[in-house]
């Protein structure tokens, strides 16, 4: 059986829609993977409440409990470890990540950014396409470097950028796609495990 391990600091609503695409088709029957794990950062992430009622095993590592990003990343990896995992997942894991994790991880470890990258790395995505003047805004599907928000592209969605459009009203629209994209690049990556 091939693990996937999925990290969140949130809701989940990403973690959950991997989750229901999963059961929906049957990923362990046919592509014999399964989630194994969801770990987060913050102990009152509401996604974890979520993994439980789905069976999932959770664990919590709060960041705040460690001395430096490195002692942090260095726990981190050694949870994930335990379920041998042959892909990590972020899901609104809002922690930057150090190359030294990044590096153990290598081609295996993805992540979700609501842009259509290379445009608009980092926070507040949203307002900035808005501020740009941008007709397009989207999501992308990228193997984790240890750049921010570089790594190779796995899928993407385009959004329209409305004329009367706020940041949480683009967000709402951009997320709607996320759940439909992030689901389907795990599988295309499974399939191929």
């Amino acid at each position: 059986m091939k693990n996937i391990v999925i990290l969140i600091s949130g809701g989940g609503s990403n973690m959950g829609a991997i989750v229901k695409t999963a059961q929906q088709e049957q990923w362990e029957r046919a592509y014999g993977v399964r989630i194994a794990a969801v770990v987060s950062n913050k102990a009152d992430a509401k996604g974890l409440v979520f993994a439980r009622e789905h069976g999932i095993a959770t664990a919590v590592l709060d960041h705040k409990a460690f001395e430096s990003r490195e002692a942090f990343d260095a726990a981190l990896a050694q949870a994930i470890d335990q379920y041998q995992p042959a892909l990590v997942v972020l899901a609104g894991f809002m922690r930057i990540l150090t190359p030294g994790f990044v590096e153990h991880y290598a081609g295996r470890l993805i992540n979700i950014h609501p842009s259509l990258l290379p445009a608009f790395t980092g926070l507040h995505t949203h307002q900035r396409a808005i501020d740009s003047g941008c007709k397009f805004a989207g999501v992308t599907v990228h193997q984790v470097t240890a750049e921010l928000d570089v790594g190779p592209i796995l899928d993407q969605a385009v959004v329209p950028v409305l004329p009367d459009d706020t940041a949480q009203t683009l967000a709402a629209r951009v997320l709607t796609q996320e759940h439909i994209i992030y689901p389907r690049a795990v599988r295309n990556l499974v399939r191929a495990l």
